[in-house]
């Protein structure tokens, strides 16, 4: 983009020095993220629960070791509250959630308290806070009022969701919304935005009733791949995907003329805003085992079950918003995001985790994305 500030580091550097506290940093999104955020020069900070997967991304990278590591419940406020208070972040990343729809059938009140008490309690420890911080919550691309239809959904669609994880999602979108509007004023020195994203896959990933890692444990097995949803139409993306975009989001709520826009609008960025793939990467469920079957010897079948819990058949967002105010755009096509996974899926050492970072930041600098640190791109 003509005329945008030079930005020789990534993200422009604003991350290097800071503290960055992520909640949910024990799960799959989380380490990845806290890794990014530790090569980009970060003091990370982190509240979570225990890993709830073994393997866990988070244990074989040896994260505990490298970071401030809190195991604490978000459904305790003053805890949360504590924690916030002490450490003073720069920024903040809250992924801390119950992310899976079908246990939420089984676990509906956990879901909710997590997934909307849970942010209401961050935002409320970030009302104490008197110094500068960006926050970027982080929902789903779920949260939609899904009408099985073509029509990619925008930020300014109606939130709403069938199941108790979806529903919770736009009941934490409408909650962050609220308290951004009566207590964040645009004085506020705390700047609060949301972040939708697509259906995220990676190397790293060991959660149950989750296609990818339910596929790589059956070929480990040597088993039939469970697809119990063939038809159902999902943004597919790399898990660096998002992530790239939450840390650009966030580097622009704390400095907007990273964004190299005249005179930007101090309220631009503190705003929902989606992360997805390209069009192309929308696929079926059996698309994606076909693709990973290209890598891997094995088979799948079909395990419909029309007495199932209902789950959505078809989700596309649009991100012509992060497009045109962020300059961000996916960078790894659909084949690419299914080799990279399937290349971290049965081990996941550190020094691949950094490599992925490493190669996904050179791609997306070689495309001219001006969060990878080009002076001039678009």
């Amino acid at each position: 983009m003509a005329g945008a500030p030079s930005n020789p580091e990534p993200f422009g550097g604003v991350f290097r020095g800071r503290r960055v506290l992520v909640t949910g940093h024990t799960g799959f999104k989380g380490a990845w993220l806290c890794q990014w955020l530790l090569d980009l020069g970060a003091q990370v900070s982190g509240i979570a629960l225990g890993p709830d997967t073994d393997p866990s991304l988070f244990q074989q990278l040896g994260l505990e070791t490298c970071l401030d590591h809190h195991i604490q419940d978000i459904r305790e406020p003053a805890a949360v509250a504590a924690i916030i208070r002490d450490f003073r972040p720069d920024f903040l990343f809250h992924l801390a959630a119950q992310p899976l729809v079908r246990l939420s059938y089984e676990q509906p009140v956990q879901t909710w308290e997590t997934n909307v008490l849970g942010a209401i309690h961050v935002l409320e420890g970030l009302r104490l806070l008197d110094h500068p911080c960006a926050a970027l919550f982080i929902t789903t691309d779920k949260c939609y009022e899904n009408r099985e239809w073509l029509y990619a959904y925008r930020e300014a669609d109606p939130l709403g969701g069938h199941d108790p994880y979806s529903s919770s999602k736009a009941g934490a979108e409408i909650a962050i919304a609220a308290w951004r509007r009566s207590f964040f004023p645009e004085k506020s020195p705390v700047k609060i935005a949301t972040a939708r994203a697509g259906n995220v896959i990676g190397g790293g990933d060991w959660a149950a009733d989750r296609i990818v890692p339910d596929s790589m444990r059956a070929l480990a097995w040597g088993e039939a791949i469970p697809v119990r949803n063939k038809s159902a139409t999902r943004p597919w993306q790399h898990v660096l995907e998002p992530l790239g975009g939450y840390l650009w989001l966030a580097a622009l709520l704390a400095d907007s003329s990273l964004a190299g826009l005249p005179a930007p609008d101090p309220l631009l960025f503190r705003d929902a805003f989606n992360f997805g793939p390209r069009l192309e990467s929308n696929r079926t469920v059996a698309q994606l085992v076909r693709e990973l079957l290209k890598h891997r010897s094995g088979h799948w079948e079909d395990r419909s079950d029309p007495h199932a819990p209902h789950e959505a058949s078809l989700l596309n967002l649009s991100i012509e918003k992060a497009f045109h105010l962020l300059r961000w755009r996916p960078v790894w096509d659909f084949e690419e995001t299914i080799a990279r996974t399937v290349e971290q899926s049965l081990d996941t050492p550190l020094a691949l985790t950094r490599s992925q970072i490493a190669a996904y930041s050179d791609a997306a600098r070689s495309a001219g994305l001006v969060w990878a640190g080009l002076q001039g791109a678009s």
